[in-house]
């Protein structure tokens, strides 16, 4: 009966064990529901600094040529009549040589897409290079958007924060297409013909950016800017400015977790190695007349009352540390050995060293005063 009981409760454990871990694991399907969650990582790579890269890999999965680069470099990247060039940075940058360069080629075929200056600065007269060859001065008035509708998507703008341009001795007249404000004559989109090829310039560049051009309407707009030559089979030369942050900001940014412990260790070792500087020490007492005198009269009394060989006892054991400190070997030696070992350093006879070296005679003071001379002399000989 003991082992059948057992076994029972062996069974209803398993069977209540079974249904706590059935109802917790039907309680948790119940009440948690898997979801999926999408979270938008900072770009990393080419992608972290090139501002055209998505355009650049838009192109190349619809089969264009792409040259990305961060610089012109006309040298070493010559230009083709059927390519198109792509210049997102300020145009105050190029040189004169760039300049000519770029004109020169757009004669012949190429399709040039530049921007004014961007704000901030203010231009006045100044004349910008590429720019003048044009016929166009960019204004220093308030950026305007102007409206882009697109069919089949909601109403847009754009060049809301770019610097609008306006042409002067009646070059507006060549220009094939403007977008702008034509009472004013200010314009933030302009296409120009330059002798076989063309020219187009925006007052912002912003809508190719990488994350602005998920947009449809930003997506339309790139397509036309880049009609002209999209059909010759030609390379397009995306021309960014790196858009890399300063060397401080990435150190604030990414490199406190790495400094400030070496800050800390920096300190920590410093104050290690920095002087002490406590409380002044007090200046050295000069030698007291009245410690002199109470040694002198502390002899005095142990020569009086016949303790010399105290006195002769302490005489010798000073010499024998100046020995010891001096001539080690000398002060491990035993008597004539020793006399011998310190007649040869000290110079004097083996009689006065023996002399010296002897307690002197009981009650006997002219005895007991010259050996006492000779300790202090083979002292000052060590």
């Amino acid at each position: 009966m003991s082992r059948r009981s057992d076994i029972l409760r062996i069974v209803l454990l398993a069977l209540l064990g079974a249904a706590v871990i059935g109802g917790i694991t039907a309680w948790w399907l119940h009440t948690y529901e898997r979801v999926t969650n999408t979270i938008d990582l900072p770009p990393k790579g080419e992608a972290g600094y090139n501002a055209l890269y998505a355009l650049k890999i838009a192109l190349g999965k619809d089969g264009r040529k792409v040259d990305s680069r961060q610089r012109l470099g006309l040298d070493a990247h010559p230009l083709k009549p059927a390519d198109t060039v792509l210049l997102i940075g300020d145009p105050r940058t190029l040189s004169a040589p760039e300049t000519e360069g770029l004109l020169a080629w757009v004669e012949t075929g190429g399709h040039l897409i530049l921007r004014t200056p961007p704000p901030g600065s203010v231009i006045g007269e100044e004349e910008v290079p590429l720019l003048a060859d044009l016929g166009i001065a960019p204004t220093d008035e308030e950026p305007q958007c102007y409206g882009l509708q697109v069919k089949g998507l909601e109403e847009h703008t754009e060049f809301c924060s770019g610097r609008r341009f306006y042409f002067y001795d009646d070059e507006s007249e060549t220009a094939t297409t403007t977008w702008g404000d034509d009472e004013n004559g200010l314009y933030g989109y302009a296409r120009m013909p330059w002798g076989e090829g063309s020219i187009d310039l925006l007052a912002d560049l912003d809508f190719l950016e990488n994350e602005k051009l998920e947009e449809g309407p930003h997506r339309a707009l790139a397509r036309q800017l880049l009609q002209p030559n999209w059909a010759d089979g030609g390379t397009f030369h995306l021309i960014y400015s790196a858009n890399m942050p300063p060397l401080w900001r990435l150190l604030i940014d990414y490199a406190w977790r790495v400094l400030l412990p070496l800050s800390l260790a920096l300190l920590v070792w410093l104050w290690m190695r920095a002087e002490r500087l406590g409380p002044l020490r007090p200046s050295p007492s000069p030698d007291r007349r009245s410690l002199l005198e109470h040694v002198q009269a502390s002899g005095d009394h142990l020569f009086r009352y016949g303790r010399r060989t105290t006195l002769y006892t302490a005489t010798h054991e000073a010499f024998m540390r100046r020995l010891r400190q001096r001539d080690p070997y000398a002060a491990a030696l035993e008597g004539p050995a020793q006399i011998e070992a310190i007649a040869r350093r000290t110079g004097l006879a083996h009689a006065e060293i023996e002399a010296a070296l002897r307690y002197p005679r009981p009650g006997d003071v002219k005895d007991f005063v010259l050996r006492i001379a000779k300790l202090l002399q083979l002292r000052k000989r060590l």
